[in-house]
């Protein structure tokens, strides 16, 4: 273990670009949990990625506005298909969001089949390269995650289903970008999954609070270990989560005769 390696310089940015796809990820976890469709984040980030890796085989410069806009087309299409499935095959809805996921993954591997970087394209899309975030990447997630805590805040209670899967497609898109496909899954239900045991009021901060600490010991431990930050972050998040999930407050059981 190197300590000498941290870069104050590199991980301030990337802890900066965690807490801003922390900002809007945690209550849309919790959300996500509620409606028990966990795996809608999945597909949508890997069809987010997809529009990434459309974008770049057309020549547009990576980063560029170009490559939101597929990215975002990509996954309110995905949204929108959702929706449909879900009005019209209800009962199988997490299969469907799972076979959109495989599909939109496999979509990805032949369209880089033949590209002499595709793999490391796709692991890049996948893991993410946090490490590598600079603050002037950040204007667009910091106005993203604005917009997007505001209509949470607004709508709350009152966000249609349909209303949800855009306002969550648009938020997967500019975060998939930033941190990878794994980390904007494990963002989005690691916390909210450690907290669930917790009071109402407890769970939000609670949630938040591992999601912090998780990508700040992540990324200072990535640094010293020489290690991918991105899957470091993922385990540090579900280290603290079980940790958060052992601490909770065990509800206590009333037996059905002593409630009669």
């Amino acid at each position: 273990m190197n300590w000498n390696s941290i870069d104050l310089a590199i991980l301030l940015p990337a802890f900066c670009a965690g807490m801003l796809v922390l900002a809007t990820h945690v209550p849309l976890g919790a959300q996500v949990l509620r409606k028990g469709i966990v795996f809608i984040d999945l597909a949508i980030a890997q069809i987010a990625a997809l529009g990434v890796i459309a974008a770049g085989l057309m020549d547009i410069e990576p980063g560029g506005w170009q490559v939101q806009v597929a990215a975002a087309l990509a996954a309110l299409a995905g949204a929108l298909l959702l929706t449909w499935t879900e009005k019209v095959w209800p009962e199988v809805q997490e299969a469907q969001i799972g076979v959109l996921f495989v599909l939109a993954a496999t979509a990805g591997v032949l369209l880089l089949a033949k590209n002499p970087h595709g793999g490391e394209h796709l692991r890049d899309l996948l893991a993410g390269q946090i490490l590598w975030v600079s603050y002037r990447q950040l204007a667009v997630p910091l106005a993203a995650a604005v917009l997007t805590l505001a209509l949470l805040v607004v709508m709350r209670g009152r966000l249609s289903q349909l209303g949800f899967y855009l306002l969550f497609a648009l938020a997967v898109t500019v975060s998939v970008q930033l941190v990878g496909v794994y980390l904007v899954f494990a963002t989005l239900i690691v916390p909210s999954l450690g907290t669930r045991n917790y009071p109402a009021g407890r769970r939000l901060p609670l949630a938040y609070g591992i999601g912090v600490l998780g990508y700040g010991l992540g990324l200072v431990l990535s640094s010293a270990l020489d290690l991918p930050s991105g899957a470091l972050i993922v385990w540090c998040l579900a280290v603290l989560a079980v940790a958060a999930h052992a601490a909770a407050p065990r509800r206590v059981m009333v037996p059905a005769a002593a409630t009669a």
